[in-house]
């Protein structure tokens, strides 16, 4: 996936998890913060999990109604994107 931006066409959750893939945190946060659905809430989760956060994390992942994840973020991340696939 090269590129400055995401691919055109790509819907939100894509976009947030190429952003991720990149490196920009910002990014792909201002994208979760604009989902308000249960992946949205996940990544979300996700985000701020890999920020440090916990705090905040586990906040978004009781709005998603899962338990907060303990797995390798690569892990987490892998799962969001087979979600979405």
């Amino acid at each position: 996936m090269g590129g400055t931006s995401p691919p055109g066409g790509w819907d939100a959750p894509f976009r947030a998890l190429w952003w991720d893939a990149r490196g920009d945190w910002e990014a792909a946060h201002a994208i979760a913060q604009e989902l308000p659905s249960t992946w949205g809430y996940r990544m979300h989760a996700y985000l701020h999990r890999k920020e440090g956060d916990s705090w905040n994390a586990g906040y978004w992942y009781r709005m998603a109604g899962i338990h907060p994840c303990t797995d390798p973020l690569e892990t987490e991340f892998e799962r969001l994107l087979r979600e979405l696939l």
